[in-house]
């Protein structure tokens, strides 16, 4: 490929020494390769992406960048000074920052609060002073023009105002390189555009981002250049100008191909089919207005609109994990309003939209985390099984491909797109009549985006049907019919082979049903 950027290399294209340079770096976790050759220059004052599939070695060199690993060889320089050492926190936090999908801030705390941790201006006495806390806090968002108010809560914060405060915060320590880590994982269109806007301000005033995202299309949108990571090693860097979306994919995978179309050989379900889940009349007070939708058995519908559709909480309705009004029904029974339990008895198996925070226990095995919503299945008397458990686990691990050790490892070792397989296993282990999915692929790599959704296309090939939720318009196209919610109610309907730009017109509420 053109524009590749040698090992070690120091040639900063924009003049001057590069931002940040790694060379050389190794890390293994016991027998496991976390990485080989990891390798990456970002230059001064550009942003960066860095791609690769999950457990190519991405988050292994964000742990040596930040200084929280130790790398077994290689060197990380700084401006072109050597990276301090480990147990100097300040000196990394001088150089380095990152903004994490997950929050970082201390919910319980205001904004002023989780930007002066630890390092609270004080007053008279020595005494910590929440007048001048308030007055710097204020100072210091207004210098990097992020309107936040400093006596907010930090669990009052939306995603994208979380991330700038982050950012701020970072700033405020003298950091000028940043790493954003899926930051666009949880933003609706506008708030992405925002956020985006914001990143090109604070790089024309000279900080550095490093940008990592699996959702490609965001990477020609905001970067200049790219490095590929696969097999724990770096593969290429290049500008995003010489790197098109094939030849892209075909470096994170490996081989030359784009994206398999998942499912497109799916019979068209008739009319008068059975339903699975009906909703009449379906009201979540502040979100979902009198919402009648049907999915018939052997159907997948998709879901689709902004962050403030409505969509997700609509989800949420039906796994029990919110009161609603209006009538749900699941192969004819009508499902009880707010109870996990009876959604879950009576036929609904759900994938919740942030695995990490609602999807599985980390600490928790393979076996423990896929069983769990059948626990008292495994054994007499409501008493699991070790056994039967772990055979149950086997099972789906085979039907689900997912990569692990065994049943017993726990499932905070595994990449983002084996933990959501995980959680898509615990969805069917009760043998639903109806899936419930939120997301499913969100931040997983290409290849287990495509196992994911070869999984949904399978399990409702038949006898089962499917309800998926997602901003992602490649989870969208395995939908046999999907639906656009609005301020709360569904505004249009399109069957498969629906049009990109129209539907992403009336998801942003500029649609012609809409006007």
């Amino acid at each position: 490929m053109t524009g590749h950027v040698a090992k070690g290399s120091t040639v900063d294209q924009k003049g001057g020494v590069p931002a940040v340079e790694a060379a050389g770096i190794a890390k293994r976790f016991g027998p496991t390769v976390a990485l080989a050759d990891g390798n990456i220059t970002v230059l001064e004052g550009e942003t960066h992406a860095l791609v690769g599939r999950n457990g190519a070695g991405k988050s292994t060199l964000v742990g040596v960048l930040t200084g929280l690993l130790r790398p077994e060889a290689g060197t990380v320089r700084f401006g072109g000074e050597p990276a301090p050492p480990l147990d100097d926190r300040a000196a990394w936090r001088s150089r380095v920052a990152c903004v994490y999908q997950h929050p970082s801030v201390v919910k319980d705390l205001s904004v002023a609060e989780n930007l002066f941790l630890h390092r609270q201006p004080r007053g008279r006495l020595g005494l910590i002073s929440p007048r001048r806390m308030r007055a710097q806090a204020a100072e210091l968002l207004e210098s990097w023009s992020v309107p936040v108010d400093v006596d907010l809560p930090a669990a009052e914060l939306t995603v994208e105002q979380r991330q700038l405060v982050e950012i701020a915060g970072a700033l405020s320590l003298g950091a000028r390189f940043v790493i954003l880590d899926e930051p666009t994982a949880q933003l609706e269109a506008r708030a992405i555009s925002r956020l985006f806007d914001r990143l090109r301000a604070l790089q024309a005033s000279g900080v550095t981002f490093l940008f990592i995202s699996h959702h490609l299309p965001e990477i020609y949108e905001i970067c200049e250049r790219v490095t590929v990571f696969r097999d724990a090693r770096h593969i290429v860097t290049d500008t995003v100008d010489n790197l098109d979306r094939d030849k892209l994919v075909a470096a994170m995978i490996g081989e030359a191909r784009g994206l398999v179309q998942v499912g497109a050989d799916r019979a068209l379900v008739a009319d008068d089919a059975e339903p699975v889940l009906e909703l009449s009349a379906v009201t979540v007070p502040g979100s979902v207005r009198e919402v009648d939708l049907t999915v018939r058995r052997g159907e997948i519908v998709g879901v689709a609109g902004s962050a403030a559709s409505g969509k997700r909480q609509l989800a949420e309705a039906l796994a029990g994990l919110r009161g609603r009004t209006g009538t749900v029904r699941v192969a004819g029974r009508e499902i009880k309003s707010g109870s996990v339990r009876a959604a879950l008895d009576d036929g609904i198996g759900y994938l919740p939209g942030d695995r990490n925070i609602d999807g599985f226990v980390g600490g928790l095995s393979v076996a423990e985390n896929a069983t769990m919503s059948i626990a008292g299945e495994l054994g007499p008397a409501g008493f699991v099984v070790p056994g039967k458990r772990d055979a149950e686990a086997r099972r789906m691990i085979a039907e689900l491909d997912v990569h692990t050790a065994g049943p017993h490892q726990p499932v905070g070792e595994l990449s983002g797109g084996n933990a959501q397989k995980v959680v898509m296993a615990r969805a069917l282990a009760s043998d639903p009549e109806v899936l419930v999915l939120v997301q499913p692929t969100a931040g997983v790599d290409v290849r287990s985006k495509e196992s994911l959704l070869g999984a949904v296309d399978a399990q409702t090939r038949e006898r089962r049907g499917a309800l998926l939720v997602s901003d992602e318009l490649e989870d969208l196209r395995v939908c046999d019919r999907v639906v656009v919610m609005v301020a709360g109610r569904i505004v249009a309907e399109h069957r498969r082979g629906w049009d990109e730009g129209r539907l992403v017109a009336e998801i942003e509420g500029i649609g012609e049903d809409n006007v």
